[in-house]
């Protein structure tokens, strides 16, 4: 990514094992105009689910042209989460945000997060945010009513390895009380996007 030609602004990583809460994080920190955030939307190889919006929630793509971005050196960061189910940062869309002169907040999984804290370690600030145990983190997942029971238990797995590199971040929130987790949240970046 060209350095000279758009003032980079901060980024700021939220990532977690799946229905620890980050998005409703995010999506809370992404209201408060003080903190001039912007919300990188990520790239997905994986169907729509819902009412899921193209260049709103995700920039879906096909398999093929997710691929091709990857050989064309287009991604900030991508990663295979399932098989033929990949996910990442285009270079373009953190770029268009700086341009706008905003800070960037990314809602990724885990191992996207620590490449992009890898990347740009001086401005990256990088967050995990920790459900208050496994069994809690099944129950949010079941009532989200969106996925069947195999694609839980493969979330849950996943979740375990996730959270053996929560130490790896630069900052671990535990979510067991939202508005908690929210206040916490807001301090961490608020005084972050200020240094």
């Amino acid at each position: 990514m060209d350095k000279d030609n758009t003032k980079q602004g901060k980024l700021i990583v939220f990532s977690a094992p799946s229905g620890s809460g980050k998005t409703t994080i995010v999506r809370h920190l992404l209201k408060d105009d003080n903190l001039n955030l912007a919300f990188s939307i990520s790239a997905t190889s994986r169907e729509k689910r819902g009412t899921e919006e193209h260049g709103k929630d995700y920039y879906f793509l096909s398999l093929k042209d997710f691929k091709q971005h990857i050989k064309d050196d287009n991604f900030l960061e991508w990663e295979e989460v399932y098989r033929d189910n990949f996910y990442g940062t285009l270079k373009s869309e953190v770029e268009r945000l700086w341009a706008l002169g905003k800070n960037v907040i990314f809602d990724i999984d885990v191992s996207g997060g620590l490449r992009i804290k890898r990347k740009f370690p001086e401005q990256t600030l990088a967050v995990f945010v920790k459900p208050p145990s496994i069994d809690e983190l099944k129950i949010r997942l079941k009532k989200r009513k969106t996925e069947s029971e195999d694609k839980i238990n493969m979330r849950i797995a996943k979740a375990s390895a996730e959270l053996a590199t929560a130490p790896l971040f630069d900052i671990i929130i535990e979510n067991d009380n939202l508005d908690k987790a929210l206040a916490e949240a807001e301090n961490l970046v608020g005084t972050f996007v200020k240094s």
